[in-house]
């Protein structure tokens, strides 16, 4: 089966897409928990079983964010240059504050002292928190477009500064980038641990969906009315190679709802995010915790399609330049690069995600205070 250059574009939009939502659906609840850890832990030993319930996965979830760097950086290598020199700071932050999740699992519990030990929760915290909050601040600066723009050698020039990557639409997604993933985290613990610890992840998941249904509302209503999206005038052959430069864009008020009226069934992303965060604050007492983390997979589902369908095929606009966004018809490698990556990519990662599964599979169950208590 050999595909044209065209249908390969599409394909690879799906396929970083769909990285990216195992990345969430998996390693979200890791970093969820790591949120949670210092606020739902009354003691030291409550804190133990909710780091342990995911200290067994959370290398391997961690997996999928560097699968997704390595295939933007194959598929999208202009989208991979062009983010890295314009979030170059905000990557680094990512970067550092991930590094306090490996040794913080490592040497937590190897020193029996109080302080030793809330240090480091508060590095598991950083470690979840900051991560979450920076990638939802670069999805609202890409809603918003990235001023950056090609010179005729197609080099990248970055023209804004870190600050103005915090402005107030940005935060407002990063905070519900944080709703989203303490849900999630939260909705995980309750399958994972029982007791008084079930009910207040129960209540923090609760908390959370609701926190994330306001902010969703808010931000749906501020790109309808607040935030220029981005249309595409004239372009060029799409088997043809590409080249960014080749294009015409404007800017225009609501643009980012076009798909959605072009394709009616789009509108199912958006309210699959709101089913599925009302389905957890319903579900959140309940006596089926598994019913709450698939309502809460349906909303992070739902979240991430949502913006992906509103920009496609934009993936990085240009607020300075637009003829420089970047899009799934230009951004991407050659055809043949494509191709062979298509067959890697068909064969590796359903072994990975087997594999993924299989350690779920093996490591399931509740895990109690009692456990920990007898590893004394």
């Amino acid at each position: 089966m050999i595909f044209d250059y065209a249908t390969l574009k599409v394909i690879w939009w799906c396929f970083v897409g769909a990285i990216i939502i195992v990345f969430a659906l998996t390693d979200g609840w890791d970093l969820g928990i790591g949120m949670l850890s210092p606020l739902l832990g009354r003691s030291d030993d409550e804190r133990r079983v909710i780091l342990r319930s995911v200290e067994p996965n959370w290398e391997g979830n961690q997996t999928w964010l560097v699968i997704a760097g390595g295939v933007i950086f194959a598929a999208w290598p202009l989208v991979y240059a062009a983010s890295f020199s314009g979030m170059y700071v905000a990557m680094l932050l990512v970067l550092f504050a991930l590094f306090f999740r490996p040794v913080g699992f490592k040497y937590r519990n190897k020193v029996k002292h109080a302080r030793w030990r809330t240090a480091w929760d508060g590095g598991l915290f950083i470690g979840g928190f900051v991560p979450t909050l920076v990638f939802g601040i670069a999805f609202g600066n890409l809603l918003q477009g990235v001023p950056f723009h090609f010179d005729a050698d197609l080099r990248t020039h970055y023209t804004g500064t870190f600050m103005q990557l915090l402005n107030p639409f940005a935060l407002l997604a990063g905070v519900t980038s944080v709703a989203l993933l303490a849900m999630h985290g939260a909705a995980y613990l309750r399958l994972r641990v029982d007791g008084e610890m079930r009910d207040r992840a129960g209540g923090a998941a609760r908390m959370a969906g609701m926190v994330l249904v306001i902010v969703l509302a808010v931000g749906g209503v501020w790109v309808a009315t607040g935030i220029d999206g981005y249309r595409i005038t004239t372009i060029p052959d799409l088997h043809g190679q590409p080249n960014p430069l080749a294009k015409t864009v404007e800017k225009v008020s609501g643009a980012w709802l076009g798909n959605y009226g072009t394709y009616p069934w789009t509108i199912a992303a958006p309210l699959a995010a709101f089913a599925g965060a009302f389905g957890v604050i319903v579900s959140a007492r309940s006596r089926y915790p598994l019913i709450t983390l698939m309502a809460s997979a349906t909303a992070v589902i739902g979240v991430l399609l949502t913006a992906g369908l509103a920009m496609f095929p934009f993936i990085m606009p240009s607020s300075s330049h637009p003829a420089s966004s970047l899009t799934a018809w230009d951004a991407v490698s050659t055809w043949r690069t494509l191709q062979i990556m298509f067959w890697v990519t068909v064969l590796f990662v359903p072994l990975i995600a087997l594999y993924t599964s299989w350690v779920y599979a093996k490591l399931r169950g509740t895990i109690s205070l009692d456990t920990i208590l007898r590893e004394h």
